[in-house]
């Protein structure tokens, strides 16, 4: 009976024991003892640090630590702050240069005299300035953001870039799908910068520019400058019937010195005899063959700079949430 009483867990009334506590306990100190004046017998005050469930235990209780993780920065995630500290930085300093140049460009022609300020609009150096602008500032807060590890400028440049990836996507897709349009455009711009080529200086440098690299005249061939005052067969002056010498097949007399008066008179010429002379293909035909040529350039460059910008996107937000995290659980 004895024995079935104990498997069942039933104490027997004779075979409790005493467990209160008294003096004469060994256990429990003494009043006044030393232990108990040294305070050793405090409570615990530190707060551990632990992730996982408390399984039923009363958060309440005096002993009872309370259980939170802690958030540590990986070596990935060091290895990506710098990196988009030093890209950044790198485009910014890139950025400064291109404002420089704008700037440069603005003051040297005198764009901001009383007399120019009213067509500062139309300056191609101004496209320059702004490029070089929003570039600095865009870069700047990256930058910054991932070395200061602020979320605000983190969040801004993200956004920026996000902005700049979605706008270079659409007109990639515009240009594809507006081909003639572009190329009508194009010509109207040409024509314009060919009407006012002795007027203004930036339209006679990339007039210019796109002649002499690409080795043709006008825009859709070499009579096309008989729309210029200065170039039309009946204008009085000395450029009549003639072409800017970036047309000429051979500018250079004797390889050293440029010959400013080779394309005069060429426009009179048979085109048998011009072709000796100077180019007869216009330059719309020549922007077609450069474009043509070099497809497989120009469709590596864009994905490597939208390539660019998805990882820095990626990179970013990563930062952002290493971040966050940093700042939940410090």
């Amino acid at each position: 009976m004895k024995k079935y009483l104990l498997m069942k867990g039933i104490a027997l009334p004779w075979s409790k024991k005493d467990n209160t506590p008294n003096e004469s306990s060994p256990l429990i100190p003494k009043a006044g003892s030393d232990i108990e004046d040294s305070g050793e017998l405090d409570p615990p005050t530190t707060e551990c640090y632990e992730a996982g469930p408390n399984y039923g235990q009363d958060n309440n209780r005096p002993g009872f630590a309370r259980v939170r993780p802690r958030f540590r920065y990986t070596f990935m995630d060091y290895f990506l702050k710098y990196t988009l500290f030093l890209c950044n930085l790198l485009f910014t300093v890139v950025g400064l240069l291109v404002l420089g140049v704008g700037m440069w460009g603005l003051v040297s022609k005198e764009s901001f005299a009383q007399e120019r300020i009213g067509s500062i609009g139309t300056d191609p150096m101004l496209i320059i300035l702004t490029l070089g602008l929003v570039l600095t500032l865009l870069c700047l807060s990256g930058c910054v953001g991932a070395i200061r590890e602020n979320s605000t400028l983190l969040r801004l440049f993200s956004a920026a870039v996000l902005v700049l990836i979605t706008a270079q996507v659409l007109v990639t897709i515009l240009a594809y799908s507006l081909q003639d349009q572009i190329g009508n455009y194009l010509r109207s711009g040409m024509i314009a910068a060919m009407v006012r080529y002795q007027d203004d200086l930036d339209l006679r440098f990339i007039t210019d520019e796109i002649q002499s690299n690409l080795q043709c005249c006008g825009a859709d061939n070499y009579r096309d400058w008989e729309m210029n005052i200065y170039y039309n067969c009946s204008s009085p002056g000395v450029l009549a019937c003639g072409v800017p010498a970036t047309c000429c097949v051979d500018p250079l007399e004797n390889g050293t010195v440029w010959n400013s008066q080779c394309g005069v008179g060429a426009q009179a010429l048979d085109e048998f005899s011009a072709q000796s002379v100077i180019f007869l293909g216009g330059c719309l035909g020549g922007i077609a063959r450069w474009i043509e040529l070099h497809m497989g350039l120009i469709g590596t460059v864009a994905i490597a700079l939208l390539g660019t910008q998805i990882m820095a996107l990626f990179i970013t937000t990563r930062l952002l949430d290493s971040i966050h995290w940093q700042k939940l659980y410090s």
